[in-house]
């Protein structure tokens, strides 16, 4: 890591703390200057025109994403966000009355929102897996739970919104494999903060948005599609002349890549940029990435568990770069004026982004720090400061 050529590289991050990047990162000027160039290319010659003069960069896009979770290119599908890959990977799976879908307790607000839409829809069973009380999953319980209900899917979240928790999903893979059971994970806070291996996950489908650790523009992400689902013939409920190709008045041929889930019409600047940004992330190396945010992670948690009256909200025997916490009494408002006024980027976790979660803690919300590899071990100190002296 070479973290003045990152800081170089990201030239606001130097008049603030920013430590939002489970939100939305700050992005490298590279990814800005790619997508300003590519709207000045298309506002001359037209969309149409430039997309197929600029084909080999776009290929380029699968190529850097494929490298980016150890996959193929053919597995890679782009999508506008994560919860827009994870909707296609649900619609594929034909839901039948009393199928199940098991899941856990820290999911992502949005996909249990699917799950809720889905029973309604579908008359299906939502199981989750029991959880230990430091936050870990009981990989034996699921085993039960797997044997009970034989379910038509598991999905978990890797690295949910709150608590800083890496779930287990290593376990739940091999399980899955083993019973031939869908797996779809959640991967949108967890790829581009720590190394992702689909191989050694063993997931059928995986999400990933653009904005977060990545460091890509809003509106970009991708879609991971196994080779066991495409040889399935498993492809989105509503499917386009992208994915697929009007071959009789009845019926209508599919890619044989993940690309059977996008569709025709994508933002194709941002989709240059998001390439960008992905190629930014392989050339550090996701292993030297997720090393210096293990090293900046372990002096925040360090600085804030010495304050007193501060709590940490953390999860799990393995934490990520997501630290939720609340100290002593000192209300929301005043918490957030002293940040704002120091310059500190932050975000607000409310309860309806993890009511099972923030039930059990009793909590209504929590503040969210998610520094990055722009982040220095001299900001964390600064922050821990500033929120000693509230």
């Amino acid at each position: 890591m070479n973290i003045e050529q990152t800081r170089q590289d990201t030239p606001n991050c130097k008049d603030k703390i920013f430590l939002n990047s489970a939100g939305a990162s700050l992005i490298p000027k590279i990814v800005v200057h790619k997508v300003n160039e590519y709207l000045i290319e298309e506002e001359k010659i037209g969309g149409y025109k430039l997309e197929e003069l600029r084909k080999s960069e776009f290929d380029e896009f699968y190529n850097e994403t494929a490298k980016l979770i150890h996959c193929e290119a053919h597995n890679i599908a782009f999508v506008n966000n994560a919860t827009d890959g994870y909707i296609k990977a649900l619609s594929s799976i034909d839901f039948k009355k009393d199928d199940t879908i098991i899941t856990t307790d820290d999911d992502y607000a949005s996909n249990h929102i699917h799950f809720i839409a889905l029973q309604k829809r579908h008359q299906i069973n939502v199981v989750r897996i029991k959880t230990f009380e430091n936050g870990e999953l009981d990989i034996e319980d699921f085993e039960t739970l797997v044997k009970m209900y034989h379910p038509k899917l598991v999905s978990i979240s890797h690295i949910p919104t709150n608590s800083g928790l890496i779930q287990n999903v290593e376990a739940i893979g091999n399980i899955c494999e083993k019973n031939n059971i869908i797996f779809l994970l959640d991967a949108c806070q967890s790829v581009g903060q720590i190394v992702v291996d689909v191989k050694r996950l063993k997931c059928d489908f995986l999400t990933a948005t653009g904005r977060k650790f990545l460091r890509g523009p809003r509106g970009t992400g991708f879609l991971y599609v196994s080779d066991k689902i495409l040889k399935e013939q498993y492809a989105p409920l509503y499917i386009d002349g992208r994915g697929a190709t009007w071959t009789e008045i009845y019926k209508f041929e599919m890619l044989d890549s993940a690309k059977r889930f996008e569709l025709w019409e994508s933002p194709c600047a941002f989709k240059m940029g998001f390439k960008e940004a992905i190629k930014y992330a392989n050339n550090i190396g996701m292993e030297h990435i997720q090393a210096y945010n293990e090293k900046i992670m372990k002096q925040l948690r360090a600085n804030l568990s010495s304050i007193p009256n501060v709590v940490l909200f953390d999860n799990g025997l393995n934490t990520s770069n997501i630290l939720t916490f609340r100290k002593g009494n000192v209300p929301l408002k005043r918490i957030s004026n002293i940040l704002d006024k120091n310059k500190v980027y932050y975000s607000v976790s409310n309860k309806e982004w993890g009511l099972i979660d923030f039930n059990k803690k009793g909590i209504e919300w929590a503040i969210r720090l998610s520094p990055h590899y722009f982040n220095t071990i001299e900001e964390m100190d600064k922050v821990s400061q500033t929120i000693e002296n509230i």
